[in-house]
């Protein structure tokens, strides 16, 4: 739909979907398979984790994604705070207590600024 001959702006939604969409191609490119995608934590106040896939080592990586338009005030990855580190660790011992057996893990965060993907790594531990 147009008002004034302006389309209208993407949704959040849209826009995060899309940097997931970007960094799971990103991913699986280097070689890493997809375990599951917004994995959520059952009950309030839980967290979420954008991409969960599995390193060829058979490591378990939890993804968090992060999208930004620019590196103005900090980009991508000063958004990733203590909380939100605080929740998808949350989110992972929960997401391993359904596993016989857990597997090494990784927390990595993938940042999509404009159109640059950039993948950290361990980007944070779990405390």
């Amino acid at each position: 739909m147009e008002f004034l001959g302006k389309k209208p702006a993407a949704t959040t939604l849209a826009v995060g979907n899309a940097a997931e969409d970007r960094a799971l191609a990103h991913l699986q490119a280097a070689g890493l398979r997809l375990v599951e995608r917004n994995y959520r934590t059952p009950g309030r106040g839980g967290g979420e984790i954008d991409l969960i896939v599995q390193d060829r080592d058979g490591t378990m990586v939890f993804v968090e994604v992060r999208s930004r338009g620019s590196k103005a005030f900090g980009g991508a990855g000063a958004s990733i705070g203590r909380v939100k580190q605080q929740r998808i660790v949350f989110a992972a011992r929960c997401y391993l207590m359904r596993l016989p057996a857990p597997p090494p893990c990784r927390f990595d965060a993938v940042l999509v600024e404009g159109e640059s993907v950039q993948w950290l790594r361990g980007a944070f531990e779990a405390q």
